[in-house]
């Protein structure tokens, strides 16, 4: 299949390069025989067209690439696209750029959960104890002969709605201190957007969590540390001319964040 797929796609790229050595009269020639065709093939045909993999491939992609050059409509693509529905070739699309991402997972088994005498006695002892942490609870769990994880403690007082000790025994919680300083707050992280060709481009923003103000940094099919630094650079420069100043930096443990980065901001 894989072999097929390469194969149609050499005959599309070449299919491509002798329409681009026509005059444009030839191509409107051959454009207004060829849909006389299709419509001819189109009345014969009792059954549906059931398309192959490479197929859909290459119709989702062009189809795709003519919808946002000339900005047409999905209506306007069914003078064009006559044998499936527009709506069909560009879900193939969609699916195209899922199936990117996503990957069957063979082992769907993982930890089973554990007991509800168990769950019970970690929900008792969190609203009994208000002080205790995750670390005390599987402490205490130990001595009592049920060996626990601190995740599963964690977990299970999530799912249960118990917020952890500090907040339960009525210290601020994390929330309020975001709030009370998030005028001195910029957080920064990557996106990705997929081309119609299914090439990744990342995109760097940074926000200011006090006004949600979005600040574009750049876009790049390869980021490295070096380009992340500069863009950081830059927008530092534009904060230094409207003359905003932050105190913290909220950021990921992403490699592309090198040292550079980091001096940029201190």
């Amino acid at each position: 299949m894989g072999w097929f797929i390469l194969a149609h796609i050499f005959s599309t790229i070449l299919s491509l390069i002798q329409v681009s050595r026509l005059s444009d009269q030839d191509k409107d020639l051959e454009v207004i025989i060829l849909r006389h065709q299709l419509a001819v093939m189109t009345r014969l045909h009792e059954k549906p067209v059931k398309p192959n993999q490479a197929e859909k491939m290459t119709l989702a992609v062009l189809t795709t690439k003519l919808k946002r050059s000339k900005n047409r409509t999905t209506y306007q693509l069914r003078s064009i696209i006559r044998i499936i529905q527009p709506d069909t070739v560009l879900r193939w699309q969609r699916e195209l750029v899922r199936r990117k991402w996503t990957y069957e997972q063979k082992n769907k088994g993982g930890r089973p959960r554990i007991h509800q005498e168990k769950e019970n006695l970690i929900i008792r002892l969190a609203k009994e104890n208000l002080r205790w942490g995750y670390g005390k609870i599987e402490g205490e769990l130990l001595k009592l002969g049920y060996k626990v994880s601190i995740s599963t403690v964690r977990n299970v007082l999530d799912r249960n709605g118990i917020v952890p000790a500090p907040v339960r025994y009525g210290s601020i919680g994390w929330k309020t201190v975001m709030n009370h300083y998030k005028e001195q707050l910029l957080a920064c992280d990557f996106f990705t957007i997929e081309t119609i060709f299914l090439r990744t481009v990342y995109v760097l923003v940074f926000i200011e969590l006090g006004t949600r103000r979005v600040h574009l940094a750049g876009i790049t099919s390869h980021p490295n540390g070096l380009w992340v630094a500069q863009q950081a650079r830059q927008l530092v420069w534009q904060f230094e001319e409207i003359g905003t100043s932050f105190r913290c930096l909220i950021r990921d443990n992403d490699k592309k964040y090198i040292e550079a980065f980091d001096t940029v901001f201190e």
